[in-house]
């Protein structure tokens, strides 16, 4: 693998928020997930499931669960053909166990690995995506009959972008790395 293309997928992903209207392929989905199941995990307890919505009236739906009238966020989310439903699911007792020692959460790390996977594979593929951790968790269990002992932690949406790269405006590297000490 040439190292240039990676840098460069990790330069230009970006939080997209407007598509085109066009369908996402199977295909590029099937392969966007297959990075998401080879990602890291703690004790490789593999703790998520990932519903994808492409049904237009029920990511209609879906859509409206996540945006809100009162904050202005979210109303983009009808414009992107594919949504991806993280479901937080029950981690092996060793992660389990490394959680409540060391007072992390381990699967929600793991999530946001996995979840990283799939906007780089999207990226990849062409496509731009966007996290979405603002939405109506009850009302999304509900459209897709997500027990409710479960955790929604994360909506991805995926689509072809309809703008282009924006600049990044990121903390100098002096302002978040430092070597041998704090």
């Amino acid at each position: 693998m040439h190292s240039d293309i990676f840098y460069e997928i990790i330069r230009s992903r970006q939080s997209d928020r407007a598509y085109e209207t066009r369908p996402v392929e199977k295909e590029k989905i099937l392969r966007i997930f297959e990075a998401a199941r080879l990602a890291p995990s703690a004790c490789n307890a593999q703790p998520w499931r990932f519903i994808v919505v492409d049904d237009t009236e029920l990511k209609n739906k879906l859509a409206e669960a996540a945006a809100s009238r009162v904050l202005g966020i979210n109303h983009f989310t009808k414009q992107a053909p594919v949504h991806i439903v993280v479901v937080m699911e029950p981690a092996n007792f060793n992660s389990n166990f490394g959680s409540v020692v060391k007072g992390k959460a381990f699967p929600l790390i793991a999530i946001g690995i996995a979840a990283e996977h799939i906007c780089l594979a999207a990226k990849a593929e062409g496509l731009g995506s966007c996290m979405l951790g603002w939405f109506d968790e009850t009302a999304v269990k509900k459209l897709l009959n997500i027990p409710k002992s479960r955790r929604v932690p994360l909506i991805i949406t995926i689509g072809y972008p309809a703008v282009e790269l924006r600049e990044k405006k990121r903390k100098s590297f002096d302002e978040i790395v430092s070597f041998n000490n704090y």
